[in-house]
């Protein structure tokens, strides 16, 4: 199993940065993608940002250009550096890791607790 330990979330005005990390344990072998998950209060969980084990990263519209996803295998941890945020950021994020089975089938999902970010206007 792999457990998922989130921090760095917090109160920030627009225009600020914040950078979450997420610093995995347990079976992290087995672990080919983490990425960020959001949820803002009355809209679906969505999918920020992941990274693979290569480095290859892949962002939301929405994110662009202000969030880098970063990854540091020896330490087991993952980032998310947030510039110019905006109040539209405001969410609960979770730090989420999969495995790939062949053919690029998602195999185990972990999760972190999630961390709030709010920012204010």
């Amino acid at each position: 199993q792999v457990q998922l330990v989130e921090s760095g979330g917090g109160l920030v005005q627009a225009g600020e940065s914040l950078r979450l990390s997420c610093a995995a344990s347990g079976r992290i072998f087995s672990i080919d993608v983490m990425g960020w998950y959001r949820q803002a209060p009355g809209k679906q969980r969505e999918l920020v940002a992941f990274i693979t084990r290569g480095g290859n990263t892949n962002y939301a519209d929405s994110v662009k250009g202000r969030f880098t996803i970063s990854r540091d295998n020896a330490k087991n941890t993952e980032y998310l550096q947030m510039n110019s945020l905006k109040p539209e950021d405001t969410a609960v994020y979770y730090c989420n890791a999969w495995t790939l089975r062949p053919g690029g089938v998602r195999g185990d999902d972990y999760w972190g607790q999630g961390t709030q970010v709010t920012v204010s206007s």
